[in-house]
């Protein structure tokens, strides 16, 4: 049963994107108390916004920095944004590739800097 776990671990590292598996991932988030708020966010950066300045407009999280939660090693996140961020391809706060999730501590808009 061993084996089996390590495959099955090893085929979602890869993830469907084709990203190799990282310990640890530099990300940022928005994070809202109410849903449409998180939807308000979300059409500004279907509209261009950047990033980092929705974060700064919207976001309820003490990561103020344009929501910048720097770098994060696998395990130290809420299991269900973890997730989510891990499978996430990096971007830019310009252009940003993100994921929204909702976890005890509201609804969060993920996106991903870097991998290591």
């Amino acid at each position: 049963k061993g084996k089996a776990k390590d495959t099955d671990a090893s085929d979602s590292g890869k993830g469907s994107k084709g990203l190799k598996p990282a310990t640890s991932i530099n990300v940022r988030h928005i994070l809202c108390e109410k849903f449409s708020k998180k939807e308000e966010a979300v059409e500004k950066l279907r509209n261009g916004a950047k990033f980092d300045e929705v974060a700064r407009e919207f976001s309820e999280d003490k990561a103020r920095q344009g929501g910048s939660l720097g770098w994060k090693v696998r395990g130290s996140l809420d299991s269900t944004f973890e997730k989510a961020a891990y499978e996430l391809e990096p971007s830019t706060t310009a252009s940003p590739k993100y994921v929204e999730v909702k976890t005890g501590f509201g609804y969060h808009i993920i996106m991903v800097e870097g991998r290591k």
